[in-house]
């Protein structure tokens, strides 16, 4: 499995808004910036972010961009499903899709949910704020599933 482009680029852009958190706000420029993506690729990912409820804009003298709930409330999957949408490993796996040549007979497809489950909970597990500390401070991937 891998995340797209856009769904890493919003962990991107999530991280470096949550590093100004407790500052002044920012700008989606000034997040294109700091992370080096285009302008308009997180003008469109800061519009998905703040329609499921991640990130907050401000309007007016002193506005800008600041994350919608503290850093340490946010996780991965969130950031992962405001661009994706909920995390499915497979067509199947999603409410109403009915498209698998396989589904009359596949004794795998009742166990996908569990499957999804599972990937969702390890996801929820790592908040926004330990995606945005720097590197050398980060736990090792032993300690967050532990």
């Amino acid at each position: 499995m891998r995340l797209s482009s856009m769904a890493d680029y919003a962990v991107v852009t999530m991280s470096a808004a949550a590093r100004h958190c407790g500052h002044a706000r920012v700008s989606a420029q000034q997040l294109a910036d700091e992370t080096g993506l285009p302008a308009p690729t997180v003008q469109k990912l800061v519009s998905k972010l703040s329609a499921a409820g991640l990130l907050k804009s401000v309007r007016g003298a002193g506005g800008g961009l600041k994350l919608a709930r503290p850093a340490a409330a946010i996780t991965l999957a969130d950031i992962v499903e405001a661009v994706e949408g909920p995390i499915a490993l497979t067509p199947c796996s999603e409410h109403g899709r009915h498209d698998c040549t396989l589904e009359a007979a596949c004794s795998i497809r009742p166990h996908w949910p569990a499957v999804d489950a599972a990937l969702r909970g390890a996801l929820a597990g790592i908040s926004l704020t330990q995606l945005s500390r720097p590197a050398a401070f980060a736990a090792p991937v032993a300690e967050v599933m532990a």
